[in-house]
């Protein structure tokens, strides 16, 4: 399973949402180049990054964005106000190993498509759902389709991977969590990747055996300390398979 520590940015500081809350962050008072950098030194082979500046229509944090992409030292994912052909060819001529869609994919499915199809490998739908239903715009409008639907309509798109984000989810219900996260991976083929269902160590170990979850996202945890990010990526590592032993 693969560790994605992530760095949210708003106004060029490390912030947590709490359930998308654009106006409510908690602000974590760090360097975010120097975290990223770190979050790599500590064998993170990538980094998930979303510029929240970018959401709300914003280049506050651009810069910052691109010194992380630049000088992290591991791969980025990178989400954002993606809803353009030239913004996702942008990021990844400057070095975006992935991007992250998710308006997009409602409101123009042939484009998003087109460009797996152009970038395949780099392009992640991101599943972002509340009270059942999928939700756009920076978690600010429902959708009408299922999230299951709407996974299934990029069953043929090279997608890298799909991200789950239950965003009604009470924060200590991690088996509810789960079971719309696994539910959602049962209708599509791509690697699913949970969000938001990880504050400890035992999280990790957790999830790592819920079928077709490929990997997690994790941030706030560790920005208060509640997660060590080695410790997670070796509980993130496959268990040996026991070997017999012959005499």
């Amino acid at each position: 399973m693969i560790i994605y520590p992530t760095i949210e940015l708003q106004q060029g500081k490390c912030v947590s949402l709490q359930r998308g809350r654009l106006d409510e962050p908690s602000i974590w008072h760090v360097d975010p180049v120097a975290t990223a950098q770190s979050f790599a030194e500590q064998g993170a082979q990538w980094i998930h990054v979303t510029d929240l500046d970018a959401v709300a229509g914003s280049s506050d944090s651009e810069a910052i964005v691109e010194e992380i992409v630049r000088s992290a030292g591991a791969s980025i994912q990178l989400g954002g106000g993606f809803r353009s052909r030239d913004r996702i060819e942008q990021w990844i001529d400057k070095g975006a190993g992935r991007i992250v869609v998710s308006t997009l994919a409602v409101q123009d499915p042939n484009l998003v498509k087109e460009m797996a199809l152009r970038y395949p490998d780099q392009i992640v739908l991101a599943v972002d759902v509340f009270q059942g239903k999928m939700m756009t715009d920076g978690w600010r409008q429902t959708g009408a389709m299922q999230p299951e639907d709407f996974v299934k309509a990029y069953a043929d798109s090279p997608l890298a991977g799909v991200i789950v984000t239950d965003i009604d989810a009470d924060i200590g219900d991690q088996d509810a969590q789960l079971g719309l996260v696994s539910g959602i991976a049962e209708a599509t083929h791509h690697q699913v990747i949970a969000r938001g269902t990880v504050r400890s160590s035992d999280d990790v170990s957790r999830i790592k055996y819920v079928p077709k979850i490929s990997g997690t996202l994790i941030g706030r945890a560790l920005f208060s300390k509640d997660i060590d990010l080695q410790d997670a990526l070796a509980l993130a590592e496959p268990t040996p398979e026991p070997k017999a032993e012959f005499q």
